[in-house]
């Protein structure tokens, strides 16, 4: 039976996901990308299985690229689906972005031009993608470092696509964070002016600096700056659940544990 996530969650990775079948301490729930797992069978899907059975499990994906003008990949869409109902898994969000042109996948998250053509283009294709899925999609902004053309603000263009589209929004704090530095804007008016009515959960991670440029590397420990636009954020959105993003540099799994108790005693997202 699905799970509902709520609190605290961390995203699991290779590297301890042994661990966690040996410790009693683990967060509310995991997230994972599952590009990562659906073509993976024994010692692995044997794993995963036994954590689904404890805590629930979220799936953030990689590959989708929805707003490419590509049409989707309906080969990938099947085999995802086959693994959300194995995991009896409901909860998948993809990023905001395009991944994949003219039938070649780019291997990098790329930011859509902010236009009406581009909310269409989006909203269209997140209704087959439920259509297929059976399940809601929620889609989050992510960090940029190239803006292109547009007709409207990245806010605007965010709230037109829930809007048109019915999805839901997984709202990264740090990308804004590190988008309004090196795009040079007030993090706290862009959440704001987003529609966090439509909030489904946020993400939360590390960063780091190179030369006069920030890049979302989800390789360092969260900064205190971010922790504060997290809790003005849940301030406004209420209480949903909050997720520890760490994809290089992985430090211990306790120390990860930390920072996910971290945000349980700051923001009031705990177990």
């Amino acid at each position: 039976m699905a799970k509902i996530i709520e609190g605290s969650g961390l995203g699991l990775r290779y590297s301890f996901a042994e661990e966690v079948l040996e410790k009693s301490d683990l967060p509310s729930w995991f997230e994972i990308a599952p590009e990562n797992w659906m073509k993976r069978g024994g010692f692995f899907k044997r794993t995963l299985k036994k954590i689904r059975e404890r805590v629930p499990i979220a799936c953030h994906g990689l590959s989708l690229s929805i707003g490419s003008p590509d049409p989707l990949n309906r080969e990938f869409l099947k085999e995802l689906k086959e693994f959300l109902d194995s995991f009896e898994i409901e909860v998948y969000s993809e990023h905001l972005s395009f991944s994949s042109l003219g039938g070649e996948y780019l291997h990098d998250l790329f930011p859509l031009p902010f236009t009406e053509e581009s909310v269409r283009r989006v909203a269209q294709k997140v209704r087959k993608v439920e259509e297929i899925l059976e399940r809601s999609l929620i889609l989050e902004n992510i960090s940029y470092y190239l803006s292109l053309p547009g007709e409207m603000e990245e806010w605007e263009f965010i709230n037109a696509v829930l809007e048109e589209s019915g999805a839901r929004l997984l709202l990264d704090v740090n990308n804004v964070y590190v988008n309004s530095l090196n795009h040079r804007y007030n993090p706290y008016e862009f959440i704001e002016k987003l529609d966090l009515s439509k909030t489904a959960y946020i993400h939360i991670a590390g960063h780091e600096r190179f030369d006069r440029i920030i890049i979302d590397t989800h390789g360092a420990p969260v900064i205190d700056e971010v922790y504060r636009l997290l809790e003005f954020t849940l301030q406004r959105t209420g209480p949903v659940p909050v997720l520890l993003e760490r994809d290089n540099n992985i430090p211990p799994y306790d120390e990860l544990l930390e920072e996910v108790k971290r945000i349980e005693e700051l923001c009031g997202v705990g177990k």
